[in-house]
């Protein structure tokens, strides 16, 4: 299959930064890619140089004559006052019903079309432009991370539509659980190079190191091997019957090389505040009711979080969870009702408006110093720093010159140079690349502190929620479910809603749709072999599985190189195969999803 964006040697620097180095890579139609890598690493500047906003210093970009590429613009393309259906008639040039039928994809109907767009909330202003840009009709999309700011509800959404879109897309995200969800192939930029992988982004992580462990231990043979010829050259050299023997073993010797290991980039370290952990009730709210002075969001809440709590607020956008946040930290008072919170409570916030309003003339260390606990000196301070990866002549940056993904690990380190016992952080992994959301998990593992946050991060819910707090109908509460329970419910929810717009343009008939007797008998048919194949691939995924495994385990004990080199180059083949065995098992899966045999 020909490819339709075609990346050759692409080279392109900012300052004394290198962004890409001679980067190339090849992305066929039907290829669904997360492009991933560190917070500056360049891929933004990469999406613009495929769309022809970006020009290069070296190399080229070279789309297929065909292909009509769709951008899921991040700025504001809206005019003042516009309704929705204005603006989608004005950017594509279709009649209104054509953009209803569109819009309504996703959720977007009946009074919602004629709403001024400047009064919708960022995730249906989001809908509103991935609508746009469907009605473009483009063969291939390119979005720089959509799920900014989308609620739970609407990145299903726009994950189901993803999975049953025909043409291929670059997906540019920090968003694991939504890659993973979306994504069977995975693009890394990482020191100005490209490496595209046949597989999801966890696959890839895995398989990275992998090779990494790998690497060493073959590296590790050979030097072991190495030491062992030089000390019988250096003992053998200069004795007349054995020179000869020397002079062999040299040439075994110079033919050794040691494989190149890439070095680990800078990772962030988060150090979290040292308290003393604490038993009983952090914080407990008695018949609170919160909102605006001229509108209430939600009323008669009762609840406790205990100590040592780390408690998830879910709900849709608009439902009011930053309100509640707010009210908990007396930012917002109370409409009615109280907020109490245990004693010795020391509480620190980090939310969205907080790193968009730093000081700009101050330096990294400046902000660092003004917000820092009295009891850390500054060495302590130049080492959390570091941590967060401002280092050297970086802790002389001014804030506003910093990227979105620097004030935020900024702002995160000021939050944990304190002594704070209670974290209420609004959105912490916005801005922030997979590798930091991992230390931020592991570091609050380690907290003894209580942790209340919202994200709509499912990876980063998974790893840190252990209650869930719901924000939704005018009210908040505790469920009693985990969140998986919570995110099938929300799944069953879209499928509700789905089923009952699906009736509606039937006109009511039957659920079904009323297929028609042969055309079930054909859908039935098709099901069973698809499930059939599906048997076989999963036969067939497992024993090349079980093969892969014991290749691992040998490469473990392997001293011999070239043996080492032979059994790898068998591993990374069985990697493969099984990648391309599984893209065929989620296509025969998905098929039998929307078939009922009846």
């Amino acid at each position: 299959m020909p490819p339709v964006i075609t990346i050759q040697n692409a080279t392109k620097r900012f300052g004394h930064k290198t962004l890409l180095d001679g980067a190339t890579a090849a992305i066929t139609d039907d290829h669904k890619v997360g492009l991933v890598g560190r917070n500056g690493a360049g891929k933004s500047t990469l999406c613009r140089a495929i769309l022809g906003d970006e020009e290069l210093e070296k190399g080229e970009v070279v789309l297929h004559p065909k292909t009509r590429l769709g951008y899921l613009r991040q700025h504001d393309p809206f005019i003042a006052g516009e309704t929705v259906v204005e603006f989608l008639m004005r950017d594509s040039e279709q009649p209104d019903w054509k953009c209803g039928e569109v819009a309504a994809r996703f959720e977007i109907k009946g009074a919602m079309l004629d709403v001024p767009v400047h009064s919708l909330s960022g995730g249906w202003q989001t809908r509103v432009k991935l609508t746009a840009l469907l009605l473009h009709d483009p063969t291939f999309l390119i979005l720089d991370e959509p799920t900014n700011f989308l609620d739970i509800r609407t990145q299903m959404l726009l994950e189901r539509f993803l999975k049953s879109y025909k043409g291929g897309y670059l997906i540019v995200s920090h968003d694991r659980g939504f890659l993973k969800q979306t994504c069977n192939q995975t693009l890394e930029l990482s020191r100005g190079k490209l490496t595209l992988y046949p597989g999801t982004i966890e696959s890839y992580i895995e398989y990275r190191e992998e090779r990494k462990q790998h690497d060493q231990r073959v590296n590790a043979a050979t030097k072991a091997k190495q030491k062992q010829l030089q000390t019988f050259i250096d003992k053998n050299r200069a004795g007349a019957n054995t020179a000869a023997q020397a002079k062999n073993k040299q040439k075994q010797l110079d033919r050794l090389s040691l494989l190149e290991i890439e070095e680990e980039e800078a990772s962030a370290y988060i150090r979290v505040p040292q308290v003393d952990p604490r038993k009983g009730t952090a914080v407990r709210c008695e018949d609170l009711s919160i909102g605006y002075p001229d509108k209430l969001i939600a009323d008669g809440i009762t609840l406790d979080i205990e100590h040592r709590a780390r408690a998830a607020v879910v709900g849709d956008n608009g439902q009011g969870k930053t309100t509640f946040l707010r009210t908990l930290v007396g930012s917002l008072d109370p409409k009615a009702g109280e907020v109490k919170w245990g004693h010795g409570t020391e509480i620190g916030v980090y939310a969205q408006h907080v790193y968009s309003s730093l000081p700009a003339n101050d330096t990294v260390e400046d902000y660092l110093l003004s917000v820092r606990d009295p009891s850390i000196n500054h060495q302590q301070l130049l080492s959390v720093a570091g941590s967060f990866l401002f280092r050297g002549e970086d802790v002389k940056k001014k804030v506003k010159v910093l990227s979105g993904g620097e004030r935020a690990r900024l702002c995160l380190a000021g939050l944990l140079l304190g002594k704070y016992n209670i974290l209420i952080l609004d959105e912490p992994g916005n801005h922030l690349d997979v590798e930091t959301v991992d230390s931020l998990c592991e570091a609050l593992d380690d907290y003894n502190g209580t942790v209340i946050f919202t994200s709509h991060d499912r990876y980063f819910v998974r790893r840190i929620a252990t209650q869930i707090i719901e924000v939704g109908g005018g009210k908040v509460t505790h469920i009693p479910s985990d969140y998986e329970h919570y995110l099938y419910r929300l799944s069953q929810e879209i499928d509700d809603e789905d089923g009952n717009v699906a009736a509606g343009q039937s006109g009511g008939d039957n659920r079904d749709g009323d297929l028609a007797k042969e055309e079930r008998k054909a859908r039935n048919q098709q099901a069973r072999a698809a499930r059939k194949e599906l048997n076989k691939l999963e036969s067939k995924i497992a024993k090349l599985d079980d093969e892969r495994k014991a290749l691992n385990n040998k490469l473990l004990t392997i001293t011999d190189p070239a043996e080492a080199q032979k059994v790898h180059a068998r591993f990374t083949e069985l990697a493969d195969e099984i990648s391309e065995l599984e893209g065929k098992w989620l296509e025969f899966q998905e098929q039998l999803e929307g078939w009922d045999e009846g």
